[in-house]
């Protein structure tokens, strides 16, 4: 009987101190359950016709995924401070625009500060359901750059988006 009551004692002080782990993990099991509703909703037919898709909150906060840019896949984070998307010269290369052709006579304030881009137009950009046509971007050199921004000029041809409870969801 002692063996038993020892063995529940330890077990009960076992999982008071993992509480704090075991409950972020249900926190993370939750929020992936609802994007996972709102993604199941997003594939329905009904909702394809729509032109509707969602992303789900990253670890760090943000809403990332791989975007398709001019047919090409393309990993992304949504960015809503950026007025246009923003790629470097390796992907801009990647998605057809030759680098000797890119004209950097554009200035542009980024959080580092000021730095010279070149303008392009994507011919389409599409995430899951979404499509859109002609979307502005500026290039920037891949030092200054290393990662793709998805900004204003693709979010502002959207008939809506809203962020709410870990997901972002983009209607056509």
């Amino acid at each position: 009987m002692f063996a038993r009551t020892l063995f529940t004692v330890l077990m009960l002080a076992l999982s008071a101190s993992q509480w704090p782990t075991i409950a972020a993990k249900i926190e993370t099991m939750l929020a992936e359950r609802e994007a996972g509703a709102s993604e199941e909703v997003a594939a329905k037919p009904g909702a394809a016709s729509s032109g509707q898709t969602v992303l789900s909150m990253g670890p760090g906060g943000h809403y990332e995924g791989t975007f398709k840019m001019n047919g090409k896949p393309v990993k992304a984070m949504v960015d809503t401070g950026a007025s246009l998307v923003a790629i470097n010269v390796s992907t801009a290369r990647r998605l057809g625009f030759s680098p000797a052709a890119l004209d950097f006579r554009h200035n542009v304030s980024t959080a580092n500060g000021s730095i010279k881009a070149a303008h392009v137009v994507l011919d389409r950009v599409e995430i899951g359901n979404v499509r859109v046509k002609e979307v502005d971007a500026f290039v920037l050199s891949d030092e200054a750059l290393t990662s793709t921004l998805v900004g204003m000029s693709f979010m502002s041809k959207l008939k809506s988006y809203t962020a709410e409870k870990h997901v972002l969801r983009m209607i056509q």
